[in-house]
């Protein structure tokens, strides 16, 4: 028989539906297999919260939560920081310590793989590469990659409109770059003026941002074939959810520009899917792991653009979960849309620490549990849980010793994942970048016509703008440019030549028609 308080709790876990086991209760210091703990499979797309200090089993619990929603047949989209989420195509190994938390609670533990599809951002590190066009990128989330300021940023959003307006499409780094010299030049200047115009020394600043930018290697994340998101809604053949994993160890040293991308990845599906509802089940789970590192120096435009991101990309039937610390690093118009918390024990170390943790505390509901001591005492795959019940409440807050996952927990072996990334059906698709005609060639191009005459005021125009910049950064790209002699003609003619439709939502971003 249950102690009294822990039926309570219990009752408020019960799930008439499909739901995904986290483990069993722990009380007064027991460990109850009796005790369940589950979370309704349809409250999944009403965002969630994992947080913990580092060690204490975040990532496992990912791994756990993935598996049961790819056996729902769910799609999920994780962000492996260090390699090791990669491990969840395998079947796991069998030993004491699964044996032992298996027995613990109550859970009959079975090796099992699941579908996975691997990529890559920009095909730097194993995986089918993800790339986005700039166009499609925006200039919010690029603005925030280039820690520009509020004026800066506007600047970018006015070049951005210009080459929209135009039809000049910016695939790549150097698309921007060239659209940004021209814009500064005498004739853009005229181009511009009517909507506001460009300073040379913002449109320098951006210049040099972009070419630190590339220098990082960036360069390879912007370009075409561009991904289209709606692959990691796609179920294997025997209708499980394929678990597209991101791979980003050979990038986390560029945390500022990973973490956006991360951002353009769920906009692009917010832009793209159509409204459904509340649903039996979500269509996608994306978990955005390293989540501070989105918020931090974050404008408010930004910031708004992602609350309403999280707030409405719910009826379109895909749930958010941020993965980070603690619950103070997610904002708190963020965090109060996050209807499920699975938070790992907490350090009290320092004064910040303890500060952090009191904090903490208050985002629960009440509970008989001392969570100060609680979250303090937790051990590694332990944490404190609350979630949405099936009638849309707030369950009582559990502490509970999660599930072994079923799948290899650590890396898949670089052989199988580097076969398994070449065997996808998507390898083909996006392997390849392609360096199309787009805004750098088309303001590069020579002019119309061969004459003496137009051939002379060429090299005229040439050697002034040459002269003119011989100082300046970026020096060879303003002078392919500006001596291109496509500045006079392009005011005349680009208007007539738009051959794609833009529209911009959320973070400016646009997709064209697919």
């Amino acid at each position: 028989m249950l102690p009294e308080p822990v039926r309570g709790i219990v009752a408020g876990y019960a799930v008439a539906g499909a739901g995904l086991d986290l483990g069993a209760l722990l009380w007064d210091g027991d460990c109850l297999p009796a005790a369940r703990i589950r979370i309704p499979l349809a409250m999944l797309n009403r965002h969630g919260l994992v947080a913990g200090a580092t060690g204490t089993g975040k990532t496992k619990t990912l791994q756990l939560i993935a598996e049961q929603l790819s056996a729902e047949g769910v799609p999920v989209f994780l962000a492996d920081m260090k390699g090791d989420l990669s491990g969840i195509a395998a079947p796991g190994t069998p030993g004491e310590k699964v044996g032992q938390r298996a027995a613990q609670v109550g859970q009959e533990w079975r090796p099992e793989g699941f579908p996975c599809a691997f990529y890559a951002l920009g095909g730097i590190g194993p995986g089918i590469p993800l790339r986005a066009t700039v166009t499609s990128f925006g200039p919010v989330l690029l603005a925030k990659v280039l820690r520009l300021n509020r004026t800066q940023e506007e600047s970018l959003g006015l070049i951005f409109h210009y080459a929209d307006a135009k039809g000049l499409e910016l695939v790549d780094l150097k698309d921007l770059r060239a659209v940004v010299a021209f814009l500064v030049s005498d004739t853009g200047k005229a181009e511009l003026k009517e909507i506001g115009g460009l300073s040379p020394s913002t449109a320098g600043v951006i210049l040099r941002a972009l070419t630190a930018l590339e220098q990082q290697g960036a360069g390879d994340f912007f370009g075409e074939p561009e991904f289209d998101t709606t692959e990691f809604l796609r179920q294997a053949p025997d209708g499980r959810g394929i678990v597209s994993v991101l791979e980003l160890a050979a990038v986390q040293d560029r945390p500022q520009l990973f973490s956006t991308f991360l951002m353009w990845l769920l906009a692009d599906l917010f832009h793209d899917l159509p409204e459904v509802g509340d649903l039996d089940r979500p269509k996608l789970v994306f978990f955005f792991d390293e989540a501070h590192l989105l918020f931090d120096g974050a404008s408010a435009a930004f910031l708004e653009s992602i609350t309403r991101t999280v707030r409405l990309i719910r009826s379109k039937g895909v749930g958010v979960f941020f993965v980070t610390q603690t619950p103070r690093d997610v904002p708190p118009e963020v965090l109060g849309q996050l209807g499920n918390r699975v938070q790992h024990a907490l350090r009290a170390f320092t004064p910040d620490d303890a500060k952090a943790l009191r904090a903490t505390v208050k985002t629960f509901p009440k509970s008989p549990y001392d969570l100060e001591e609680v979250l303090t005492g937790l051990g590694t795959g332990e944490a404190v849980v609350t979630v949405l019940s099936e009638s849309g409440a707030p369950t009582p807050v559990a502490a509970v010793r999660l599930r072994a996952p079923g799948s290899l927990m650590g890396p898949y072996p670089a052989a199988e994942l580097d076969a398994a990334v070449r065997a996808s059906p998507l390898y083909g698709r996006y392997a390849q970048a392609v360096d199309r005609e787009s805004a750098y060639e088309r303001l590069s191009a020579p002019p119309a016509g061969d004459g003496r005459e137009g051939r002379e005021a060429e090299r005229r125009e040439a050697g002034t703008a040459a002269r003119g910049r011989a100082a300046e950064e970026d020096t060879s790209l303003v002078e392919q440019v500006v001596s291109s002699g496509m500045f006079r003609s392009l005011a005349r003619s680009v208007g007539t030549q738009l051959g794609r439709e833009i529209s911009r939502s959320l973070f400016g971003t646009a997709r064209r028609r697919r």
